[in-house]
């Protein structure tokens, strides 16, 4: 007998909920529960009352299971609303990183130009290590830390994806 398995996808969810405590408790319980991972999670208010926050997952796995864990999320009580910015259409997709940097002579110089090519801005500066602050999407941090790492990197910090659909109509 052979198990077939489906090819896993990436996908990028925002899910509007209201802001009270224990939502963002709920949501991860959920993908605990489950045995889903979470690649990336980030929660910010955006409203004025502070009544609304929006939530963005990174997750992947098999087209049914994405399936699933919309179809469970929508279920949740506080949930507004559950977007898939993965099937909608074109979307930004971005993250933050602060990248520290140790390293002198050579190392120091090359590290400032390959910051300077991945419009990484030294935020902070010693005379023996920078720390890069870069915005982008998770392949181009990526590649800049894989780089830092034969340049002396100390420490990574990121934020964790920030999406949205491109267009004139928002959520």
């Amino acid at each position: 007998m052979k198990i077939l398995h489906e090819a896993e996808e990436r996908h990028v969810l925002t899910v509007i909920v209201d802001n009270e405590a224990g939502i963002l408790a709920k949501i991860a319980g959920l993908f605990t529960a489950r045995g889903y991972n979470i690649d990336s999670l980030t929660v910010a208010d955006i409203t004025e009352n502070h009544a609304v926050s929006r939530i963005t997952i990174v997750t992947h796995g098999p087209p049914a299971q994405i399936d699933q864990i919309h179809a469970q999320l929508e279920r949740l009580i506080p949930v507004h609303k559950v977007i898939d910015l993965t099937e909608v259409g074109p979307y930004v997709e971005r993250e933050l990183a602060l990248v520290k940097v140790a390293g002198t002579g050579d190392a120091r110089v090359e590290a400032l130009r390959v910051a300077e090519i991945f419009r990484a801005k030294p935020v902070d500066t010693t005379t023996s290590s920078f720390i890069f602050e870069l915005t982008g999407t998770p392949d181009k941090i990526d590649t800049f830390v894989g780089l830092m790492r034969e340049l002396g990197l100390v420490e990574v910090g990121r934020t964790g994806v920030v999406g949205m659909a491109r267009g004139a109509t928002g959520v």
